[in-house]
């Protein structure tokens, strides 16, 4: 049979190549980060605390690997401790220092700031 005349024309690509890279790679299952004895709770700050990020967030559900109803039962305890003063809003852990300032010169940064759009 001619190549042309194939009802399904072969792929120049082969998926064997993809199919044994997948299983040459080791993988390693993760525990999962809430047992099932742990309570979500706003009381649990040394559970709560492993969902915050350094700047104070709420890590995303992707990065903590939870499913929904445990991301919005996170969530919750998250908000209710900050609230009752169990959690900070913000991490003022590295405190943002300003460079001293140096000398400016009004006139010229007028001059520069001032600019008008050609028609």
């Amino acid at each position: 049979m001619d190549k042309s005349k194939r009802l399904f024309p072969k792929s120049k690509r082969s998926f064997r190549s993809k199919r044994s890279f997948g299983s040459k790679r080791s993988f390693r299952r993760r525990l999962p980060p809430i047992q099932s004895g742990d309570r979500i709770d706003y009381r649990n700050l040394s559970l709560i605390i492993r969902f915050i990020s350094e700047q104070g967030k709420i890590l995303s559900r992707r990065v903590n690997r939870l499913t929904l109803k445990q991301q919005r039962l996170i969530t919750i305890a998250i908000k209710q401790a900050r609230i009752l003063s169990s959690l900070p809003f913000l991490n003022n852990e590295k405190e943002f220092e300003r460079p001293q300032s140096t000398a400016r010169t009004t006139g010229l940064r007028r001059a520069t700031g001032l600019r008008t759009r050609k028609k």
